[in-house]
Parts: structure tokens; C-alpha cells; sequence
């Protein structure tokens, strides 16, 4: 075998290797960081937007069932009535009675679909404004490393 000449890295410059590294290793733990929680923040926010959906499908067939439980009142009502003027009257309170019904529902998803917005337009801001925090000072740390990295590779030069 040949000689291979014995060559010593210089204190300065396995300091310097190890600095990088670990700065590197710590940017990279602060950008996964960030994306591990933007993917966290989406699960959260499917999540939210699943329940609020569900909320009001729920709710929407709870007045469709209403809805249609007063109109068989009606008919069982209609049929037993003993009259043509007691019909009508039978008739027109159930229309008002539906009206304010309906327009109360109506009222009522409105209110949910607009908060269920608002939640996730909330999610959203936050979620973004703390991504790009996040992306930010993952970037300053990368840069930091860059620059310690330089400073310590000229002093080791000289």
C-alpha cells in the first residue's frame, strides 16, 4: 500500500465545519417546523370546515323534517275541516305560519354559514401570517449561518 500522507485539519476549521453544520441543522429544524404546523393547520381547518358543513346539513334537515310535519298537519287538519271558509282559514294560517317559519330558518343557516366563514377565514389569516413568521425566521437563521460561516472561514485564512 501506498503512503498516504498524514494531514491535520486545523482546530479553526473542524470548528467552523461543526458551527455550519449545526446553524444549518437548526434552520432546517425551524423551516420544517413551520411546515409541519401549516400542515397541521390545514388538518385543523378541514376539521372545521367538516363540522361546520355537518352542522349544517344537520340543521337543514331538521327544518326540512319541520317543514314537513306541518305540511301533513295541514293535510290531516284540511281533511277533518267541515267547511270551504274553515279550509281557506286552515290554508292561510298555515302559509303565515311557514312564512315566519322559513324566514326564521333561513335566518338561522345564514348566521351559521356566515360564522362558519368567519372561522375559517380567522384560520386562514392566522395560519398564514404565522407561515410566513415561520418562513422568515427560518431564512434569517439560514442567512446568519451564511455570514457566521464567512466570518469564520476568513479568520481561519489568515
Amino acid at each position: 500500500m501506498a503512503n498516504i500522507p498524514s494531514f491535520e485539519v486545523p482546530p479553526q476549521l473542524r470548528d467552523l465545519a461543526e458551527t455550519s453544520v449545526e446553524q444549518a441543522r437548526k434552520a432546517f429544524g425551524t423551516f420544517i417546523g413551520s411546515a409541519r404546523r401549516a400542515a397541521d393547520t390545514v388538518h385543523g381547518s378541514t376539521d372545521l370546515a367538516r363540522t361546520n358543513a355537518q352542522g349544517l346539513y344537520t340543521r337543514s334537515l331538521d327544518y326540512a323534517e319541520q317543514n314537513v310535519r306541518a305540511a301533513f298537519d295541514l293535510a290531516q287538519k284540511l281533511a277533518t275541516a267541515r267547511s270551504y271558509p274553515e279550509a281557506l282559514q286552515l290554508q292561510a294560517d298555515y302559509v303565515r305560519e311557514r312564512f315566519a317559519a322559513i324566514q326564521a330558518q333561513a335566518k338561522d343557516l345564514g348566521g351559521l354559514a356566515q360564522g362558519a366563514f368567519q372561522q375559517g377565514a380567522e384560520r386562514a389569516r392566522s395560519a398564514v401570517q404565522q407561515g410566513v413568521a415561520d418562513t422568515q425566521k427560518a431564512v434569517q437563521q439560514g442567512q446568519d449561518a451564511v455570514q457566521q460561516t464567512q466570518h469564520a472561514a476568513e479568520q481561519a485564512s489568515h
